[in-house]
């Protein structure tokens, strides 16, 4: 274990007091022109925890008087209590629901393409959760289960080989059967497509191969202990080989899996819909036609046309709507810690795309570690939580989530907003503030508010920053082919921080979207992702996250709640940590012989 280093910025004292459940409840009083925060509960009547509440006040309301002050948005003269009990949904069980329907979801944004090998949405996830199963899942408690594998995966004693015990019960969309060997084309893919954003997620494979017909083989360099969870993501999405011959690099415009549904149509910015699969393994389990993923990525218009029947499930509910709606009758929101996080990401290196080898960026924040710095200090989470999110999310400054098992305090350590350290930084890099930087950011409105506080917050800290709104299927674009200063992304998480570290963090990996590159970085994640200990992995975690916070190509911002609704007309949806929305196992609620069920139908078929 390499020895730690210091942390070269100063740690708050006070970061646990928005962790998750530890954190007492928060009021957020709103009036014309400020916003403060008021936390309550035995604890933070405490010393400490009124003192750091008296703080979080006082900067929640300067930074909304700013927003007021710049324009930026309105805030309301409301009350509201924040509850933020997880609530992910039920199975079915026993109610009595009806066969058929359309179920229409609301989607947030407009999906990648959807092909499991390329695809960097959580938008992505959501279709594809219903159309193209996985070797392992996630369920309701965060632990990994067998999906389309039959058992958890067997390591060898000196972790090099993994084998994979599947299914034989099964055929894809298309009639193709399932067996090992399509696993192995699936996963061959992975690592061989040059537009691959899964290679780095499965390690140092030197062989993949289908030992019989339910038994896939991966032959690694050296140990890789995150496989499992990363074959329970887009890396374990089994594709059809004769799609996949058929279509090659275009496998995204009509996906074929194994799924409880298949695809049909996309049309772009308006929807994409899939229907039910006869043929698909537990056909008994799925009672709906249709789903229809509707694009509107105005949040208060899904809130509309939830509130009227337009559509029976919405995702990523604002925060402006979601303590409403979690009181209305009628609708249900359903809500989830993340594994994930938003931040922001500086171009360090990315000058030829995404996975590239990196190169030179000539920009003050590129060439100098401390520009970047001074922008984390520059930036008051706790305020942003409060006033752009209603006290619904917590300040982080880390990719590894406080609810992890891997979480130490060295992960959740965080530097202090401090705005004259920031210029002082600024000044030794040799920037004379406020440096004006163009960032991008999607377009969508709650975004929109983001990106202006962040503009607001850091302005006493010597930035100027310019607001660049595209559409979030552009920013995609952007991110990936380096076309950016400082750019606006978050990630929805995973359940093993190798997905929220190493792919983002490592020299060429596919989601390393700044173009960094540490060979001290690159150590780190190599030993993490090797140990079978979970405890020694985690002191690594620690380390990577102390590393990171001094060299900020990503500066982690806040993380939010999955905040998800749904009315009472329909059952059985889901929303886990991985904040993916499922609705495979979905269902209108209703009695198929009864008068109800008309209504129903009608209601159904108007969404």
């Amino acid at each position: 274990m390499r020895a730690r280093r210091p942390h070269t910025g100063r740690i708050s004292p006070n970061v646990a007091a928005s962790r998750g459940a530890r954190r007492p409840d928060a009021v957020v009083q709103q009036t014309d022109d400020t916003a403060e925060v008021l936390l309550v509960g035995a604890s933070a009547r405490s010393g400490r925890h009124a003192r750091a509440a008296r703080r979080a006040a006082g900067a929640s309301a300067a930074l909304a008087a700013a927003l007021v002050l710049s324009s930026c948005y309105a805030v309301q003269d409301t009350i509201a209590t924040v509850d933020r009990t997880d609530a992910v949904g039920e199975p079915l069980g026993d109610t009595p629901v009806r066969e058929g329907g359309d179920l229409v979801m609301g989607l947030s944004a407009e999906p990648d393409a959807l092909d499991p090998t390329t695809s960097s949405s959580l938008y992505t996830r959501y279709v594809m959760a219903s159309i193209c199963e996985k070797l392992y899942d996630l369920d309701a408690d965060g632990e990994l289960v067998p999906q389309l594998a039959t058992d958890l995966p067997t390591v060898s004693e000196d972790g090099l080989q993994v084998d994979i015990p599947v299914r034989e019960d099964v055929v894809f969309g298309d009639g193709t059967p399932f067996d090992a060997e399509a696993v192995a084309t699936t996963l061959q893919r992975h690592l061989d497509l040059p537009s691959s954003s899964r290679a780095s997620e499965m390690g140092p494979i030197t062989d993949i191969a289908a030992l019989d017909a339910t038994t896939v083989r991966l032959t690694y360099e050296t140990p890789f202990a995150p496989i499992t969870a990363a074959l329970a993501d887009r890396a374990g999405m089994i594709m059809s080989p004769t799609a996949l011959e058929e279509l090659g690099e275009d496998f995204g415009s009509s996906p074929t899996c194994v799924g409880p549904f298949r695809f049909v149509e996309r049309v772009p910015q308006t929807e994409i819909v899939v229907e039910r699969d006869p043929g698909y393994y537990a056909a008994d389990e799925v009672h709906l036609d249709t789903i229809t993923y509707r694009i509107m990525t105005d949040a208060s218009i899904r809130a509309a046309n939830l509130r009227s029947g337009d559509v029976q499930v919405a995702d990523t509910i604002s925060t402006q709507d979601a303590d409403a709606m979690s009181r209305e009758s009628g609708l249900t929101l359903l809500q989830s810690s993340s594994l994930g996080y938003q931040a922001v990401t500086f171009n360090v290196g990315n000058v030829d795309g995404t996975g590239q080898p990196p190169g030179e960026v000539d920009t003050p924040e590129a060439q100098d570690a401390r520009v970047r710095q001074a922008f984390s200090l520059a930036v008051d989470r706790e305020a942003l939580v409060a006033t752009v999110f209603n006290g619904w999310f917590d300040a982080a400054c880390s990719p590894i989530s406080p609810d992890s098992p891997f979480s130490t305090p060295a992960s959740e350590a965080c530097p202090e907003h401090d705005p004259e350290a920031a210029l002082a930084l600024l000044r030794e890099a040799g920037v004379e503030p406020p440096l004006q930087i163009d960032m991008q950011i999607s377009n969508t409105p709650d975004s929109l508010r983001l990106g202006q506080a962040l503009q607001a917050s850091v302005q006493a800290g010597g930035f100027d920053v310019r607001i660049s709104p595209v559409e979030y299927s552009t920013l995609l674009d952007v991110q990936s082919r380096g076309d950016f200063r400082m750019l606006q992304l978050g990630w929805s998480g995973r359940v093993d921080p190798a997905a929220n570290t190493q792919n983002f963090l490592s020299t060429g990996a596919g989601n390393n979207y700044s173009g960094y590159s540490d060979e001290e970085m690159d150590a780190l994640l190599a030993e993490a992702s090797q140990g079978t200990d979970q405890a020694a992995r985690a002191e690594v975690y620690g380390e990577v996250v102390t590393k990171v916070q001094e060299d900020d190509p990503v500066v982690y911002l806040y993380r939010q709640r999955n905040l998800t609704a749904h009315t009472d007309e329909v059952a059985g949806v889901q929303t886990f940590a991985d904040g993916v929305v499922r609705l495979s196992r979905a269902a209108f609620v209703g009695d198929d012989d009864g008068a109800d069920d008309d209504t129903a139908a009608d209601t159904a078929g108007e969404g």
